[in-house]
């Protein structure tokens, strides 16, 4: 999934350059998110994110010396902060992906954009139309459709993709408020390089608790550091390259698109992700799940255009 804000966007000059970018993106990173799923099987989210973040900085230091932007952050603490939160937001939505189908995940996910409504009304003070808060009453439905399905997991489990979405939230908020002159490299950077220290220092809690691990899948929260992995090293390497990837295009796309508009295009991941996980995994997308990414889709629809 996207894994950084875009600060202000330029004036629209390229809108259907841009509207393919978005779409390109989505399209990256609902195809290369599934694969999580197979990683989860051999190693945990914390050295998953812990090497893969080595790769992606590396890749986006190579980006900045090619002149497209900036790694270093103008305010520290603000992108700090920042990348703390978005980064808990990804681990948590990343952690998700082991336990039930992308499209569940997805939908628990993008409830950032209702919790950004949301905490908008309470901690800015600003106020809403009616309709806005149609929007959030048609999205939390449709999300209460798609999460309806357990399929086996625990109630907390289908939590975390709803938690990540908070956390995603909140930094979009700072995102807003603190580093609107912050580059998109730079926040990238701080994002994945907040994910790898987040990995490590779980790593090292693991590995002093050493606690009981589940086979397969069930074991990607609670596993430590593995070696060799080279049955997932392929898996780790393309979600770093894709993801980088994915990121360029959707800069790209705020960079030549009115934001509010491009941001429309985001929920395309909702189509995407589910697609290739059933294409690519098998996993099973019910009548009901349709109609909630609808739902979801419809509401992040009007939140972006009323929020013109």
């Amino acid at each position: 999934m996207k894994e950084t804000a875009m600060s202000a966007a330029a004036s629209p000059t390229k809108p259907l350059a841009a509207a393919g970018c978005m779409i390109g993106a989505m399209a990256l990173l609902g195809f290369v998110d599934n694969y999580v799923a197979t990683i989860a099987l051999e190693i945990s989210v914390w050295q998953f994110l812990s090497v893969r973040a080595v790769m992606a900085v590396s890749l986006i230091a190579a980006l900045s010396m090619l002149g497209l932007g900036s790694i270093w952050p103008r305010r520290w603490w603000a992108v700090g902060l920042r990348s703390m939160l978005v980064a808990v937001g990804m681990l948590l939505y990343f952690g998700s992906l082991a336990f039930m189908p992308i499209a569940q995940s997805l939908a628990g996910l993008f409830t950032a954009p209702i919790f950004v409504l949301l905490l908008t009304v309470v901690v800015l003070k600003q106020t809403i139309g009616p309709w806005r808060v149609l929007a959030v009453v048609v999205g939390f439905s449709g999300i209460l459709l798609v999460l309806g399905v357990q399929q086996g997991a625990p109630g907390w489990i289908m939590l975390m993709p709803v938690a990540g979405g908070l956390f995603y939230a909140i930094g979009s908020l700072v995102t807003r408020i603190l580093c609107a002159e912050e580059s998109t490299l730079s926040m990238l950077a701080g994002i994945m390089t907040s994910q790898g220290v987040i990995g490590v220092c779980v790593l090292i809690g693991l590995a002093i608790i050493d606690p009981a691990v589940p086979e397969g899948a069930q074991g990607f929260l609670l596993r430590g550091w593995v070696w060799p992995i080279l049955s997932v090293f392929p898996f780790i390497v393309l979600q770093a390259v894709v993801s980088v990837a994915g990121v360029f295009l959707l800069t790209r796309a705020y960079q030549w698109g009115e934001a509010s508009q491009v941001s429309v295009l985001e929920y395309s991941i909702m189509i995407f992700g589910p697609f290739f996980g059933w294409a690519l995994m098998g996993q099973v997308i019910t009548p009901l799940m349709i109609v909630g990414i609808a739902l979801i889709m419809v509401a992040g629809g009007i939140i972006a255009v009323r929020s013109k």
